[in-house]
């Protein structure tokens, strides 16, 4: 089994679209029909997609994670909230720009 789709609803989507660039994802805007203008990325094997949160809607309490590389430049950009050994790799926990963990760990 494969995830194959990941839409994460987003207050700053700008901000959430620069912080997921720093990950790797590259994102194209898109609108489906009379849908909102939102980002989607298919660079990782699967439809990544950030869209803009509905009126009086909060984002979810969700955990993510990513593998990535070139971790040290990476983790230059961003705050690191908490690490730890998983499996003998270090893995790193920051937020993202809605306050979601997301879990890295080098590729």
């Amino acid at each position: 089994m494969n995830i194959n789709l990941l839409v994460l609803r987003c207050r700053e989507l700008e901000a959430s679209k620069q912080f997921y660039e720093l990950l790797g994802f590259c994102f194209v805007k898109e609108r489906h029909g009379d849908g909102p203008l939102h980002y989607s990325s298919q660079d990782a094997g699967f439809v990544f997609e950030l869209y803009p949160l509905k009126e009086n809607e909060e984002p979810g309490n969700s955990r993510i994670g990513f593998s990535v590389k070139d971790m040290r430049q990476v983790l230059s950009k961003m705050v690191v909230a908490s690490q730890y050994e998983l499996n003998g790799s270090q893995v790193y926990v920051v937020r993202d720009p809605d306050g979601r963990k997301v879990e890295l760990k080098e590729q």
